[in-house]
């Protein structure tokens, strides 16, 4: 089945599949829900790779036998499925036939995301660490890769839709693919980051003339250069923004409404599982943060009363990536050093020292037994408070007699500690 994909304005404003939001839509218009063959589609959703204990991140699980990859989806889909997971989002890489298996069998959709060289890239036979979205050749380079990902995906039963980068604006400061601290805006970085967000456009415009069904977002790094993405990105579908503040967005939906008619999807965000103050596991902070952040997430849905501008996220992430911390060393460690500091996860912060444990955002925690053709996974008790949170969503909620904070204050942490054991 292909999809048709829509989003759609409240006060009856409808666009084809091929519409630009942000350039047809009625100025007073700040409301939107994403469609799908008619029927409204929240994206409850998953960052979801899969990386064996030992691996690295050049392992990839589409470069083996077809029945190792069977073997892991349907593992692995049918916990997401368990928990109402309903979109993953995943690297370009794996092929169209597996996006339509976990669709057919699962109802799982996919949202297939570009790094656009956000890590890097080969020019001209040398490997550049650091893009220049400036240079013509990457520029050519990164044009001929987005045109090529569309010709390839545009007919895909199960693509939901395309996304381009992941926090690319962090890279424009960042020197390596370790998460660091938050960079500032200087006048330097701000050019590059005009030069970035004019290429995202020029690739959206480039990859619509191919595919004009599926809709097309990018990946920002919070809200950094905001108003340079609005002046720049004109013909992009949806925001997407990677956000990490701890318990709340402060506000984000709502800044983004003051400035932009166009719909806001949360890429990233969660929290780790790791105390850096106790230096223990921490499940029931990871938790916590989480129910808070889809708190936010629905209460700002279409139609609920706050910015109308959410139509859903991914939460960060399924199970815990052993190989972060230090990418290619102590691959068979979990390792629980802390790259960076955020002050908004009050529960094991110290100012001046980092807090949050790269390895340690799985909802599942990678099980060490062994398995001939999968990793094992134990689920945390944040796994069973997505759970209970995904069994409706906003739409469904704003039709029945309860209100999104009574929905939130039911899910018990408390219960879900229970069944983690």
């Amino acid at each position: 089945m292909k999809i048709k994909l829509q989003l759609i304005l409240l006060l009856t404003i409808f666009f084809a599949a091929c519409s630009s939001v942000n350039n047809v839509a009625d100025e007073n218009a700040t409301s939107f829900r994403l469609k799908i063959e008619g029927n409204d589609f929240f994206i409850k959703g998953m960052n979801w790779t899969y990386f064996p204990i030992g691996q690295t991140y050049t392992y990839s699980l589409w470069n083996q036998p077809d029945s190792v990859i069977t073997a892991v989806l349907d593992y692995e889909m049918s916990m997401l499925q368990e928990i109402g997971v309903n979109t993953i989002r995943h690297y370009t890489g794996i092929p169209p036939k597996w996006i339509t298996y976990i669709h057919k069998n699962f109802g799982i959709y996919t949202v297939l995301n570009h790094s656009f060289g956000r890590y890097g890239l080969t020019l001209n036979g040398k490997w550049k660490g650091k893009t220049d979205y400036a240079d013509e050749a990457v520029k050519k380079l990164l044009l001929a890769e987005v045109k090529q990902l569309a010709k390839d995906y545009k007919n895909t039963s199960g693509l939901l839709m395309y996304l381009l980068g992941n926090e690319n604006n962090y890279g424009l400061s960042w020197e390596g693919a370790e998460t660091e601290n938050i960079p500032n805006e200087d006048e330097a970085t701000s050019i590059a980051a005009r030069n970035l967000y004019k290429l995202f456009n020029d690739a959206t415009v480039l990859m619509k003339q191919i595919d004009s069904t599926h809709k097309i977002c990018i990946c920002n790094g919070d809200l950094q250069y905001l108003d340079i993405i609005i002046e720049e990105c004109d013909d992009i579908d949806v925001l997407g923004v990677n956000i990490y503040r701890g318990e709340s967005f402060e506000g984000a939906f709502a800044d983004v409404a003051k400035k932009w008619n166009i719909p806001v999807l949360f890429t990233e965000f969660g929290a780790d599982a790791f105390d850096n103050k106790q230096l223990i596991e921490d499940q029931k902070s990871q938790a916590y943060y989480l129910l808070n952040n889809w708190k936010e997430i629905y209460e700002n849905a279409d139609g609920l009363g706050a910015a109308n501008n959410s139509i859903g996220g991914f939460t960060f992430h399924f199970s815990d990536g052993w190989w972060k911390a230090g990418q290619t060393k102590n691959l068979s460690l979990h390792d629980s050093t802390a790259s960076w500091n955020n002050g908004g996860y009050i529960d094991d912060y110290i100012p001046g020292k980092n807090n949050i444990s790269e390895e340690w955002f799985g909802v599942c925690a990678k099980d060490t037994a062994s398995n001939e053709l999968f990793t094992p996974l134990k689920p945390r008790e944040a796994f069973y408070v997505l759970k209970e949170i995904h069994k409706k969503d906003p739409y469904q909620i704003q039709k029945s007699d309860i209100t999104i904070p009574k929905y939130f204050e039911r899910i018990s942490i408390d219960k879900a500690i229970k069944k983690s054991k």
